[in-house]
């Protein structure tokens, strides 16, 4: 489990976290929703320890994140960020097994090899793994990056904004994986926007508003006209259709 006490988190002087307590825990998927600038990627930075809190806790088993030496760190989490920065005449392939560094130190072997294509495999992207990374589209490029992330194995798996530049097909297939790692036991923490996808694949939703956490609860309590509407500050309408939850702005 990796949860927060009290965490604020400011940037230049300004607030953008308020007293936050989350607590995200194994094998479920929680979701960040919210709308622009209430502080989701600040937090799961924080949680990351890319951003270094004003104040407050970030615990991940009891044990304060900043006594986890890095090495260690990263072998039980791992986070993707809304935007890496990557040599583009990488290669595909060689971007996801970089995921393994922390646990070989770029000296893979076989388990690691075949941990390496089952995510390129996961991700439909193993027929690209010797293309160099300039000469594949945004939402292949994407999809190589949280390969990257997955390869890591992560015990907490933190993915911020995963489904830029997907298409439907492989927003699917991203959050069936992230559904799959849940199952087999570890805490992945999700921004979204997509309200719908939240509601239909996440066990928990935590909206966050002006930094602070406005609701925090499963899909049927927070995905409503009522905390939807208020949250965004704009109508909102949401239906059944085929026994799921479908989003809309009135």
């Amino acid at each position: 489990m990796i949860e927060t006490r009290s965490l604020d988190v400011r940037i230049g002087g300004t607030p953008v976290l308020d007293r936050v307590d989350v607590a995200i825990g194994g094998g479920a998927i929680t979701a960040f929703v919210g709308p622009n600038g209430a502080g989701k990627s600040t937090l799961l930075a924080a949680l990351g320890r890319l951003i270094r809190p004003h104040a407050g806790r970030i615990l991940i088993d009891g044990q304060e994140i900043g006594t986890i030496p890095s090495p260690a760190l990263a072998r039980r989490l791992a986070i993707l960020r809304q935007s890496a920065g990557i040599a583009p005449r990488l290669t595909v392939g060689d971007l996801v097994a970089f995921g393994r560094y922390p646990h070989c130190g770029g000296r893979l072997g076989p388990d690691d090899r075949a941990i390496v294509a089952d995510c390129l495999a996961d991700l439909d992207i193993a027929d690209l793994a010797g293309r160099f990374l300039d000469t594949v589209s945004g939402g292949q490029r994407q999809r190589a990056l949280i390969a990257m992330t997955l390869a890591q194995t992560p015990e907490m798996l933190l993915l911020d904004e995963p489904l830029n530049n997907l298409d439907l097909s492989h927003v699917r297939r991203v959050m069936e994986v992230a559904r799959r790692r849940a199952a087999d036991g570890a805490a992945v923490a999700i921004v979204l926007h997509d309200l719908t996808v939240a509601a239909r694949y996440a066990d928990r939703i935590v909206a966050l508003k002006n930094g602070r956490v406005f609701a925090d609860g499963t899909p049927a309590e927070v995905v409503t006209p009522a905390t939807l509407g208020t949250l965004y500050g704009t109508p909102i309408e949401v239906h059944e259709v085929a026994g799921r939850r479908v989003v809309l702005t009135a």
